[in-house]
């Protein structure tokens, strides 16, 4: 149908029908019929469709995928949504809220090289490429969007729009018949081939799929996938993420530093990764290796062992409905995280602590009351995770936020589905 009969039927309240997944259809409404009007002024009132990605967060599995090893990770209810509409140009257009218009041409999307590092164009003709290389159908098509996965907020914007993409170019030119788990898969090539960045697939994985998701990289081109039935508003809790306001600036060695210290950890054993290797092993060649690699890249290898250990069994403690050992492993995930895989804050500028103040607030207002917390996603500066039964959910919010910041803390739940077209 046209936008403009879109418009009509979200306001005569179609959205009813997507109440498990939006808590505030009001809300939505005029979200999604907003979105309508922009697209009308710039595309006309044509014949078009409408699409929602949403966000994720990292639950379990912390610095473990660039390794080989295993992720627990969840999708959140905010996205990103979008409404397109086919063309027969071959350009794709496309305007993002707040950002100038991107146009591709088809033509020019098998090549890489043509397209600016870290651009969204590159995003958007990478998706295209991978299209192609896949052998799925492409075409062109405009479009508007608009995102509630805020930047910076470790919830992975980036990776909610290069699979909404894909999710577009399914629903427009293949009969929605390609699965989510392969939409993440061109999204992160577009990502690595064609934006510049040596990413993982952990983040277009979740927000490609929904819900609880257990993911094991040990084949990282074809990593095995385990969605996870589990409500955690069933269970009485709220996902709490803090933003922490922290300085992101000259970061990046920081983060690259996780990655290929355990690497050279795994390069002694032979390894290209840390994968395969026992906690015993590590022990057993501690000497040599605190010579040769350092103290850090040990504690961090441990980290990685005993993690990627941990999020089998939080997976299977997520399937049995045990929420005690869930909240309970969760907060294990996190002190190893603090202690040995040490990304709760840079040796750079040890004035500047907020994940660990963050944290230590938690550890105040949450500690011994059956909830958990930790230090969310990359770490060194950013976000903290707190999952907070639902009746402490505003007293955590309004200290933390007294500390932070207004709106600092953003309470969330987890959304069960992941890249879908909304059909009203």
């Amino acid at each position: 149908m046209k936008a403009s009969e879109l418009i009509a039927k979200i306001e005569g309240g179609a959205l009813a029908a997507y109440a498990h997944i939006y808590a505030d259809l009001a809300d939505q409404a005029a979200r999604y019929t907003g979105m309508l009007r922009e697209f009308i002024s710039l595309y006309g009132d044509r014949e078009a469709y409408l699409f929602s990605v949403p966000g994720r967060t990292e639950v379990q599995g912390n610095h473990t995928d660039h390794n080989h090893g295993c992720v627990l990770a969840a999708a959140i209810d905010r996205d990103i949504i979008a409404v397109a509409s086919p063309t027969d140009d071959g350009v794709i257009r496309l305007k993002s809220e707040g950002y100038p218009e991107d146009t591709v041409a088809l033509a020019d999307c098998g090549a890489p090289e043509r397209f600016a590092d870290f651009s969204t164009a590159s995003l958007i003709a990478g998706t295209v490429g991978g299209f192609e290389e896949r052998g799925y159908k492409t075409g062109a098509f405009v479009a508007y969007t608009a995102n509630r996965v805020l930047k910076g907020s470790g919830l992975s914007s980036s990776a909610a729009f290069e699979v909404m993409i894909g999710n577009i170019m399914n629903h427009l030119y293949n009969g929605g018949n390609i699965k989510n788990e392969e939409l993440a898969k061109i999204a992160q090539f577009a990502e690595n081939a064609y934006f510049g960045k040596p990413c993982g697939l952990m983040d277009q994985m979740a927000c490609a799929v929904g819900g609880f998701v257990y993911i094991d990289f040990a084949d990282p081109k074809n990593p095995v996938i385990e969605p996870i039935s589990f409500s955690l508003s069933d269970a009485g809790f709220v996902l709490c993420i803090l933003n922490t306001g922290g300085n992101h600036a000259d970061l990046n060695e920081d983060y690259a530093s996780v990655p290929s210290e355990m690497k050279r950890v795994a390069n002694y054993f032979g390894k290209e990764v840390l994968r395969g290797v026992t906690e015993g092993e590590l022990v057993s060649n501690a000497p040599v290796l605190r010579r040769t690699v350092g103290d850090r890249a040990l504690l961090r290898a441990i980290h990685f062992v005993r993690e990627n250990e941990r999020v089998g069994e939080t997976a299977k403690l997520l399937k049995a409905g045990d929420v005690e050992g869930f909240l309970s492993s969760v907060i294990a995930s996190g002190d190893s995280s603090y202690k040995y895989l040490q990304n709760v804050y840079t040796v750079k500028n040890v004035e500047e602590q907020g994940l660990s103040l963050a944290l230590c607030l938690a550890e105040g207002l949450l500690s011994g009351r059956g909830c958990a917390y930790r230090v969310h996603g990359g770490g060194f500066a950013g976000t903290t995770q707190a999952f907070v039964r639902r009746e402490l959910a505003e007293d955590y919010k309004t200290v933390t936020d007294s500390v932070f910041g207004e709106g600092a803390c953003m309470t969330l739940s987890i959304r069960p589905l992941g890249a879908i077209e909304i059909k009203v």
